[in-house]
């Protein structure tokens, strides 16, 4: 029997799908990629396991996230199921681990699904897709917690063998 894995995403400038491009690569059977911000409607009964990913922008979800995750809680429980945030705090080996990691704290208090596998990963700055006000905020950002403020280059800060590792766990749901 062929594993019928659900992917559903949340980006705002790609790092999230990149990553969820790399789980798709290491995982086996077939994949339905699905972006939770075209607001699709979905046949749960169709697959095997669930997983979504989501990216922290100025320290929030996007709300079609929370309100997906919330309408469909039901769903998601009947499913292996897991749920990784990206975020630039991840950046800390600290703050890398869904248990000690803020915006992991700030999804299980909004969401009334409680994913069984959690992972939190490093995204990207990307100041060459901000503008002059994404940039000055995000450098604002990056002074107040010590990470880079050089926006003359992009920085990717995803752990790829983080995603390896959590990759083999959601294959073993």
């Amino acid at each position: 029997m062929t594993i019928k894995t659900l992917i559903l995403y949340s980006s705002v400038d790609g790092q999230t799908l990149k990553i969820i491009n790399r789980i798709i690569e290491l995982i086996e059977g077939d994949v339905t990629l699905v972006n939770i911000d075209d607001q699709p409607i979905i046949d749960f009964s169709l697959y095997h396991k669930v997983l979504i990913g989501a990216s922290v922008r100025y320290g929030n979800f996007r709300k079609n996230l929370l309100n997906f995750v919330n309408q469909h809680k039901t769903q998601l429980d009947s499913l292996p199921n897991a749920f990784f945030v990206v975020c630039l705090t991840a950046r800390k080996p600290e703050k890398a681990i869904p248990a000690n990691n803020a915006y992991m704290a700030k999804f299980d208090q909004l969401s009334q699904w409680q994913p069984r596998l959690k992972g939190v990963f490093a995204g990207a700055l990307l100041y060459s897709r901000y503008n002059w006000w994404q940039t000055l905020l995000i450098q604002l950002i990056m002074k107040m917690t010590g990470g880079s403020t050089d926006s003359s280059r992009d920085i990717e800060l995803t752990d790829w063998s983080k995603v390896e590792i959590f990759s083999q766990d959601f294959s073993a749901l």
